[in-house]
């Protein structure tokens, strides 16, 4: 029999969140009641100064192609941004605009990674993670973090898990599924493990940085700017501008990175929308700050009557918009005649029963936990809350909880 598909391609799976986030919108277009809080999205209009600047772009002709890296203009705004945030100056060259969140971080590994190297990923993490690792070749080293340390790595974790094959150590912050902020001490700590070892990248994630609750964002290379040559920064629009569908991010690295990531997505996409770059340079300076203060609203509303289910535990999330509670006092029980085996199956009578769509923590490493977006109005926040319960209490979860006591 003839082989159709590639090694790479039969190593990888589908996205979980775009999967799960397609299937619950052909529910809703059916005619279901369906509460998602499942595809990380805000519920938010991207800024008004940004849609009219694409809207202009497209009525003066401005549609053409723009150098692979994105254009200048663009690339400056980026590098002013990131001299106020960060306190590091970059250069135009040093940056590459890319097709949303998911392109920059893409880019960089395929850059950076050969067959046989090891990149160091604290779980939960984003879905994607691993799998634009193996594509890259490499290997995803799986740092398990729970509840303990706030779901984040600490340095003895980490030093555990570095070996001859680290080419990257991956953080997040604010993380996306739980919602942990790295302390200005905890990245410190971090920073003076990677500090000796010059063969590390660090590959740091700031796409939701505007979005803290408590506390700061910080950048490792504002702590460690002797590091700069091997931190490569990623973010985007699509999360604190409320600009998914956009696709527009960027990464800033040192040049030799940069050029590498230019020149590979000349090959693979070229350059990012020309619409969307310059609503992008239009953004930047029109950020609502308002909608921190109404996400941290909705969170604690969410909170509050997430841990009043009995059953459920959720620690707080400091940034970014999902609530990552645990639920794994439900697996074991039964539902009209079904015994939940795990977090999917959970999620899925949860869907079924409740139409409620929310992402098992499966899909980010974690087997105890499901991620919900409270990036929703808080109508549907509390709608959504009694759903849950409705469900929960419909399960035979004391009897569950005795069996194992």
């Amino acid at each position: 029999m003839i082989k159709r598909l590639s090694n790479r391609a039969s190593i990888i799976s589908p996205s979980a969140t775009m999967s799960l986030n397609a299937k619950t919108k052909a529910l809703i277009k059916s005619g279901k009641n369906i509460i998602n809080m499942s595809v990380g999205e805000p519920d938010l209009r991207p800024p008004m100064s940004a849609s009219l600047a694409g809207i202009q772009a497209i009525v003066n002709g401005q549609t053409g192609y723009t150098p692979a890296s994105g254009l200048i203009e663009l690339r400056e705004a980026i590098a002013q941004y990131l001299v106020e945030k960060t306190g590091i100056s970059y250069e135009p060259t040093q940056i590459v605009a890319s097709a949303g969140g998911k392109q920059p971080l893409y880019n960089t590994f395929q850059v950076i990674c050969d067959e046989g190297d090891e990149v160091i990923l604290p779980s939960p993490y984003w879905v994607s993670y691993p799998e634009q690792i193996k594509l890259a070749g490499a290997t995803p080293v799986i740092v398990r973090c729970d509840e303990t340390t706030d779901f984040k790595m600490g340095p003895e974790q980490l030093a555990q898990h570095i070996s001859g094959r680290t080419k990257a150590v991956i953080i997040t912050s604010p993380n996306n599924p739980t919602g942990s902020v790295y302390s200005r001490e905890e990245l410190k700590e971090i920073g003076l493990v990677l500090k000796d070892r010059p063969g590390i990248y660090i590959i740091c994630d700031e796409i939701y940085d505007r979005f803290v609750y408590e506390g700061e964002h910080v950048s490792l290379v504002s702590l460690f700017p002797e590091l700069s040559d091997r931190i490569i920064l990623t973010n985007g629009f699509s999360k604190v501008f409320a600009m998914t569908g956009w696709r527009l991010g960027y990464t800033a690295s040192s040049l030799d990175i940069a050029e590498a990531i230019s020149s590979f997505q000349s090959h693979a996409t070229g350059s990012p929308s020309t619409i969307s770059q310059i609503a992008g340079i239009a953004a930047f300076d029109s950020f609502d700050e308002s909608m921190v203060a109404e996400y941290r609203n909705r969170r604690d509303l969410l909170l509050s009557g997430l841990n009043k289910i009995e059953g459920i535990e959720c620690s707080v999330p400091q940034g970014a918009f999902y609530a990552f509670p645990k639920v794994s006092n439900f697996i074991g029980s039964e539902f009209q005649g079904k015994q939940i085996s795990d977090i999917n199956q959970f999620c899925d009578l949860l869907l079924e029963d409740q139409l409620i769509s929310v992402v098992p923590g499966s899909a980010f490493g974690e087997p105890n936990n499901i991620r919900l977006n409270f990036a929703v109005s808080t109508e549907l926040i509390l709608e959504a809350i009694q759903r849950i319960r409705n469900f929960t209490e419909k399960l035979n979860f004391l009897e569950t909880k005795s069996r194992r006591l």
